[in-house]
């Protein structure tokens, strides 16, 4: 059996010579989109038991932190089309886990609602997948974690403005 193929974080001579200064950037670029690909299949893994996805879950967290948000509100926390994540929102309505209802003051707006099942099925898994989380980031310190935190969020301020 054939190793997996691992990330490549560095440039050919070719890509260093057409990246120039761009180097460093396209090397962080390239291991965010590993990382972020690899801890998205780690947590689909993970709740594969429940018939959830990552995204589900994210829509979920999205939904419980701002209360009832609107299909546009989490299309956009999620850096998807209105209609992919109406696509999740309505998986988890099927599920019993989310409610999509019309808006009071302007009824062709959708929000979306969790429900008990919603709230109680994501906060009962919460220990054990911050626990998976730790060890997924077992390899770095707090304080590694930390500076993590501080240059993924500067990042994410950056690709924001961008779009």
């Amino acid at each position: 059996m054939s190793d997996p193929i691992k990330p490549f974080a560095d440039l050919t001579d070719e890509e260093r010579q057409v990246a120039g200064p761009a180097q460093d950037a396209v090397r962080c670029f390239r291991l965010i989109s590993y990382t972020g690909q690899r801890l998205r299949y780690l947590l689909d893994r993970r709740l594969r038991d429940e018939s959830l996805t990552s995204q589900q879950g994210f829509l979920l967290t999205v939904v419980r932190m701002h209360g009832r948000p609107t299909l546009g509100e989490i299309a956009t926390a999620m850096s998807t089309t209105h209609q992919n994540a109406k696509q999740v929102a309505s998986a988890l309505e099927r599920k019993g886990m989310l409610k999509i209802i019309a808006d009071n003051r302007d009824a062709r707006v959708r929000r979306l609602e969790a429900t008990e099942l919603g709230k109680r099925g994501w906060e009962d898994r919460n220990a054990e997948d911050y626990a998976a989380i730790a060890g997924w980031f077992a390899n770095l310190s707090s304080d590694e974690q930390q500076v993590l935190v501080h240059l993924l969020s500067r990042l994410a301020r950056t690709v924001r403005e961008a779009s």
